[in-house]
């Protein structure tokens, strides 16, 4: 008679503690303290942060508007075969995505439901329709894009009218489908490992799964000094003829989001990793140099550079915040408040939800 009860008991503990084992939710990419700072920064109508929320809300209204847009095979040809049917396919998984991101980025700050089921339309929606991905470019802009998939459904985690068969289904779709194009780049030497690893990072955080986590800060770390050379170029990015400079953002814009998801997600600090005077520091000050001196970039004549308003402008505001350059700040300032709201998505919102590494005592930062 007293199995039955043992039993039952065993089960509640077993499942207390697994829940205690692991991560806060929502966390990663924006921890519960980040998500509290800019409420109160909010409440007291503190520059740039209610702009920004602004800006945030008014994305997030638009969503109501836009279509959906899966497809049951996310099917995407290389971009250098056939431009025109890459672009079409991944539009609108990217809008998708986003509008799903602002939503559930939109609820967490407001409070406001219809925001939450907003953001749930567009996770259901790809959940419940797509079952995979194809050709060429398929994992790669999976995984570039639907980072802002995994990120919603972190914001949207104890939504309480996203029902369990409904969470269960997305979480499903995110190990099944998002997860599994993601571990089939992650372990390519340029920029497609760097998404690969963001997306799984990502995932990890979701789906609370540590040993997940420690295999993708195993791989940032195992090639870190091999991407990134004495001078602070990235080799397999600036060998990109006149795309060298973006491509490099788009290598250091993943790099350093999974960064941010690995340390708050109580991981260590690779912000700060060197080896032999390489770091992600310095490549971002060679990225930093050459997008503003374009001509005297070696690698190329006339390379397209950036712009604040743009890339890599979303990446100086929010690394400004993390190792408290000034000048990353002041490239950026003007064109505040930043939102990248299109074609990958890692630092779609830092001037909102700016990365300090911290928020204690940042009430007094700008």
């Amino acid at each position: 008679m007293l199995r039955k009860p043992f039993f039952i008991l065993s089960f509640v503990l077993l499942a207390v503690l697994g829940r205690a084992a692991g991560y806060q939710h929502p966390g990663g990419m924006h921890p519960a303290a980040q998500i509290t700072f800019v409420k109160k920064m909010i409440k007291t109508r503190t520059a740039p942060y209610v702009q920004a929320y602004q800006q945030l809300l008014a994305k997030a209204d638009s969503a109501f508007d836009h279509e959906k847009h899966v497809l049951a095979d996310f099917n995407v040809p290389g971009y250098y075969t056939d431009p025109e049917g890459h672009r079409k396919n991944s539009a609108g998984f990217q809008s998708d995505a986003f509008d799903a991101y602002a939503c559930a980025l939109a609820w967490q700050l407001s409070g406001k439901e219809k925001y939450a089921r907003g953001a749930l339309g567009f996770l259901m929606a790809w959940a419940n329709e797509n079952s995979g991905y194809s050709d060429f470019d398929g994992p790669l802009v999976m995984a570039y894009s639907g980072t802002a998939m995994v990120m919603a459904g972190e914001l949207l985690y104890h939504y309480r009218g996203w029902s369990e068969k409904e969470r269960q289904q997305f979480f499903s779709w995110v190990e099944n489908v998002y997860l599994k194009a993601c571990k089939e780049i992650r372990t390519r030497k340029n920029n497609w490992a760097d998404w690969g690893r963001l997306g799984s990072v990502l995932c990890a955080h979701l789906l609370d799964n540590p040993q997940e986590m420690a295999e993708n800060t195993r791989l940032i770390k195992s090639d870190l000094f091999h991407k990134i050379a004495p001078d602070g170029d990235m080799p397999e990015e600036t060998r990109r003829e006149k795309n060298g400079i973006w491509y490099t953002y788009f290598s250091l814009a993943p790099i350093t989001a999974a960064c941010q998801v690995i340390y708050q997600s109580g991981g260590e600090n690779i912000f700060e990793v060197t080896e032999d005077g390489k770091s992600i520091k310095k490549a971002l000050d060679y990225l930093f140099y050459y997008n503003q001196h374009p001509d005297e970039w070696s690698w190329f004549k006339d390379p397209r550079p950036g712009s604040p308003d743009s890339w890599p402008g979303n990446l100086f505001e929010a690394m400004g915040a993390i190792y408290g350059d000034s000048r990353y700040s002041a490239y950026s300032q003007p064109a505040r408040p930043i939102c990248y709201d299109k074609h990958h998505f890692a630092w779609s919102f830092p001037t909102l939800m700016r990365p300090f590494l911290t928020f204690e005592g940042r009430e007094k930062q700008k």
